[in-house]
């Protein structure tokens, strides 16, 4: 370890040994030393034009790699910017390290710039939050943060960094002592300067035998038992409909994403894969269905769910037949018995469990006729998309857009959905190729994510070709990143259906209030906003226009050009009456 210099140096000497490589950001005073310092041990600082895509950058990040995301963040604005983006990483259970500036230590509460109560923000957005207080608390606080978003459920992480404690002790020794330095300096100044160098004492003491070295607290996970995998070797062996849900809650461990997927071949169990978990089994597996999960969970006899809770997505556990033996597996406590307690339910790793559940059963022939059944289904359902994609509408018809884009995406293809009717159209037409290799928000539903998440997604994967997948609504939040795209040298593609319109919204505001206030956009050129940043971009309006936009797309985000596609797309009753609660 070299030596530390200052706060900032130590915090990236610190987070540099967690296999940290990249650290999002927008810059601010109160954070400078570490982004500086973060260069000097081998970390790539990327700086955002929005706090919330930084976040969601360090979010895709951990997603993809299991190294927690780190973001630091100035003070004030520059924190609360972030909330939407640390929330959303909470509830997609995804471990991100928030560094955050703040106000110095002897000035909080006392009206200093941008000086808030962060810690009560940040609490109930966070597993853990904490203020550092002095030099010495630095490298026991990081250590702390990093074990905490990985342990059990992972999640985000905050730690505020006072800016008295970042920058060099002799210039906050300066910036103390301003302006106390005069001669036949007043008893009450006498008495505030002895106050201050006791302050500065206490802050810096012990810094000369600080040892940066750090090993990571190792973390762990509940496990499950054997005599719980042999109750549902049992139950599988009695099975005549068995069927599997896998989703985010069994990617947590992302490096272990391909000895999942072959456990889900062994099974040999019909499979819906949703989240994270979408691409485990690639692009066409038998397994793997797509449609009709509702009429399937109603009719099967034996349901897994493995990552994935009774929400709303399951109409908090009415989508399930009540006659079913049900075996549920989540990190969560919280999630495993939410709404409806499995019969079995195992408060551990998914993915552990299905990896040593597929070692000890052995497929079963008996389940065809089932499987037949449900593949049929998912044909019929594919005829019919197939056939609403031929119908004739004014613009481009929205699922022939992405049947088109379906069959010319690369095996490298990572696909991030940010958007409402336009992304929720994406996901009963685009498969994704390979394990990791579509992103959304999860739960929370947040619009926004796409630029961020396809930021970490390059970074991770720079041989990869990254396609956002934005409605016209979405791409508002965060477009402006082609502006960081484009000065990092990360080339994505952005696809943007734009109906000028919040469809989603709009579709059923429009047939049971009769009012369409606030869900109309415009049909504007999104293109202009990559080439205002020195990216490209084509606006098409038509399918031919699209397919040749697409492989112009794809040359210039190989030559290391970003580009926006904006696609002039009609409605279509496609989703009609799919408003959640």
């Amino acid at each position: 370890m070299q030596k530390v210099m200052n706060g900032g140096d130590l915090i990236a000497q610190v987070v540099s040994q967690y296999g940290v490589k990249f650290i999002f950001t927008l810059v601010g005073g109160h954070i400078s030393p570490i982004l500086v310092a973060a260069g000097r041990y081998g970390m790539r600082v990327i700086d955002t034009r929005h706090e919330a895509n930084a976040v969601f950058a360090a979010d895709a990040v951990s997603r993809l790699t299991g190294v927690p995301g780190v973001v630091a963040v100035t003070a004030g604005p520059g924190l609360t910017n972030t909330i939407t983006a640390v929330r959303n990483a909470l509830l997609a259970q995804s471990p991100i390290i928030v560094l955050g500036g703040s106000a110095p230590t002897i000035l909080k509460g006392r009206g200093a710039l941008q000086d808030i109560d962060q810690l009560s923000l940040m609490k109930s957005n966070v597993k853990w939050s904490v203020s550092i207080r002095t030099i010495r608390e630095i490298v026991p606080a990081l250590q702390q943060a990093f074990f905490i978003a990985q342990q059990g459920v992972p999640g985000p992480v905050f730690v505020e960094c006072p800016i008295d404690l970042l920058y060099d002790e002799s210039l906050i020794r300066e910036w103390y002592v301003k302006g106390s330095s005069r001669k036949n300096i007043s008893i009450p100044e006498r008495v505030v300067q002895w106050y201050m160098d006791r302050h500065l004492g206490k802050l810096f003491k012990g810094k000369g035998s600080i040892v940066a070295s750090v090993t990571p607290l190792p973390t762990t996970v509940l496990q499950h038992g054997s005599s719980q995998v042999n109750a549902a070797v049992e139950k599988l062996k009695v099975a005549s409909q068995p069927l599997m849900i896998v989703g985010s809650g069994a990617m947590m461990q992302p490096t272990k994403a391909k000895a999942l997927a072959e456990a889900i071949k062994n099974l040999n169990i019909p499979v819906y894969l949703s989240g994270m978990a979408r691409g485990l089994l690639g692009k066409d597996h038998p397994l793997q269905l797509r449609h009709q999960r509702k009429e399937a969970l109603r009719e099967a006899d034996l349901i897994l769910l493995a990552g994935v809770p009774c929400d709303f997505r399951l109409d908090y556990g009415r989508h399930l037949n009540k006659k079913a033996y049900t075996i549920g597996i989540h990190r969560s406590k919280k999630d495993l018995t939410q709404n409806r307690k499995p019969n079995l339910a195992l408060c551990s790793d998914p993915a552990e469990f299905l990896i040593d559940l597929a070692s000890r059963v052995s497929a079963k022939k008996k389940w065809l006729p089932w499987h037949n059944v449900l593949l049929q289904r998912d044909q019929e359902r594919e005829n019919l998309i197939a056939h609403q994609a031929d119908e004739n509408i004014q613009g481009i018809n929205p699922l022939l857009l992405l049947r088109t884009l379906e069959g010319a995406l690369p095996e490298n293809a990572i696909l991030v959905a940010d958007g409402g009717d336009f992304v929720a159209t994406a996901s009963y037409t685009l498969k994704p190729r390979t394990p990791l290799s579509w992103l959304d928000p999860g739960v929370f539903g947040t619009l926004g994510v796409g630029a961020g998440f396809a930021l970490g997604a390059k970074l991770c994967f720079p041989d990869a070709e990254i396609f956002i997948i934005y409605g016209d609504g979405s791409a508002g939040y965060s477009l402006m990143e082609y502006d960081t795209f484009v000065r990092h040298g990360v080339p994505v593609i952005s696809i943007i259906g734009n109906d000028a319109c919040w469809s989603q919204i709009a579709r059923d505001q429009i047939e049971i209030l009769k009012d369409d206030t606030a869900t109309r956009l415009a049909h504007s050129y999104y293109e202009l906003i990559g080439l205002a940043f020195g990216a490209q971009g084509m606006r098409v309006n038509s399918i031919s226009e699209f397919s040749k936009a697409l492989e112009t797309a794809r040359a210039a985000a190989r030559s290391g050009m970003p580009f926006i596609i904006n696609a002039i797309i009609g409605t279509t009753e496609f989703r009609k009456g799919s408003i959640s609660m």
